[in-house]
């Protein structure tokens, strides 16, 4: 049965929030509260604060929920008081003093590379003709264009921006690993949440396995709410 918790979805680079609109519908089918945050992705201190006023007016404990740059962001407003537990998507898992940019720097060879275009006035995209095989290869081709020709610029102070106090360093955390993601590399997504001491879940799917699968996404996240309350 549904807890008191409040579930906070917070999306990554180059997307918006509307990409959870699958996971919001499984899990408020399922009678759980959802908030779903609209980050600027300007820079991480902002998010921080925007994710900050999201869990702010949760109605009880707050289980976090990020994909991909959005563990960055959850890793930093994972301290606030209300948050029981945070969730990674195919996320960034930071310690203190790493960045985003700090963690992409040295990929090991034959990883496959992000096509990233270069900065244009402080802010990244990705190569839309590039992005649905290296960003969303399992999204319908039509929802792939689409999210392609309507990214959402990220900045570079988003991509440099440092973690203080990683969340999961004193809160339980749960990992789900995409094994077919060409943005974040499985074997690192496995690196980091073997770091953060996560439960790990891995699942055939893309970088946008919150957009192709969420049942397999809604379903660790209730692990999370579930066990992370000691229901």
């Amino acid at each position: 049965m549904p807890s008191s918790a409040t579930i906070v979805l917070v999306h990554g680079g180059f997307v918006d929030g509307s990409g959870w609109e699958g996971v919001y519908e499984i899990l408020k089918r399922d009678g759980y509260e959802v908030i779903i945050v609209q980050n600027p992705t300007i820079s991480l201190a902002d998010d921080v604060a925007v994710t900050k006023r999201a869990i702010a007016t949760a109605s009880g404990n707050v289980i976090l929920v990020g994909h991909s740059y959005g563990g960055a962001v959850i890793s930093e407003a994972g301290s606030d008081p209300k948050v029981s537990s945070i969730v990674y998507i195919t996320a960034f898992t930071l310690d203190a003093g790493e960045s985003v940019a700090s963690l992409i720097a040295n990929p090991p060879p034959g990883t496959p590379v992000p096509p990233i275009l270069p900065p244009v006035d402080g802010f990244l995209m990705l190569d839309r003709e590039k992005f649905a095989a290296s960003f969303a290869a399992d999204v319908r081709p039509q929802l792939a264009s689409f999210l392609a020709d309507s990214q959402v610029p990220w900045g570079l102070d988003a991509l440099n921006g440092q973690v203080s106090d990683p969340a999961w360093r004193s809160k339980p955390s749960w990992y789900l690993v995409a094994t077919d993601d060409r943005m974040i590399p499985p074997d690192a997504q496995r690196t980091m949440a073997t770091r953060a001491g996560a439960t790990v879940v891995e699942v055939p799917g893309s970088h946008a396995i919150y957009i192709s699968n969420p049942g397999a996404v809604a379903k660790i996240i209730v692990q999370a709410v579930t066990k992370g309350l000691g229901k």
